[in-house]
């Protein structure tokens, strides 16, 4: 991924807040005959500072992957979406697409079975905690007891990270912030997600 100034994420809050909000990642592991390619919810590591993730897979996929033995990415995508040079109002623009990701390269930490039962329990919770009764894993002890060794748990404490927002700060503010305005309303390419991002960085002035 090109790295630009104008567009860096380095704020380990903000990136925290990004695998919060977007906890359905891509993991990609260069295998022996080709990258190996999975995908998987993760969430913030709880008990680690700075952009640390816990994450599960189906065992099989982490012995495809090789976990804990090689170097893998992390990929966590957030808002994003096409922006039309006719959502400007000025000229000359072509079109392109604006998008919040973050890269987490390192090598995961195997978790065994019972921290693995854990992040199972936790992962629960995190994606049930916006429901108006959120379910919990405890609910079904026996039956998750007897499913959770066929996951493989792990935990990424990322020694490199390289985040990104592309969310048009390289133009005008007033055309930028147009874009937001008519992302909020527009009837083919709605996206108001992506224009709510737009507005936070582009009034913050970072």
């Amino acid at each position: 991924m090109l790295e630009q100034d104008t567009y860096a994420l380095t704020d380990p809050a903000e990136l925290r807040a990004l695998v919060a909000a977007h906890g359905w990642a891509t993991l990609i592991t260069a295998g022996d005959t080709g990258p190996v390619v999975s995908h998987l919810p993760v969430l913030p590591d709880p008990d680690t500072e700075g952009v640390a993730v816990l994450g599960h897979l189906a065992r099989a996929d982490a012995g495809e992957h090789r976990l804990g033995e090689r170097e893998v990415v992390v990929v966590v995508q957030g808002p994003h979406g096409y922006v039309s040079p006719s959502m400007y109002g000025a000229a000359p623009y072509v079109p392109t697409w604006n998008y919040v990701v973050a890269h987490l390269h390192g090598r995961p930490e195997v978790l065994d079975d019972e921290a693995t039962f854990e992040v199972l329990d936790r992962t629960v919770d995190h994606f049930e905690s916006r429901r108006p009764a959120p379910w919990q894993l405890a609910g079904v002890p026996e039956y998750a007891r007897s499913i959770a060794p066929y996951t493989t748990g792990f935990r990424l404490r990322p020694d490199r990270v390289v985040g990104k927002r592309k969310l048009s700060q390289e133009k005008p503010l007033d055309v930028a912030l147009r874009v937001a305005t008519v992302l909020d309303g527009d009837d083919v390419h709605r996206n108001t997600e992506l224009a709510a991002a737009m507005r936070r960085v582009l009034m913050s002035g970072e």
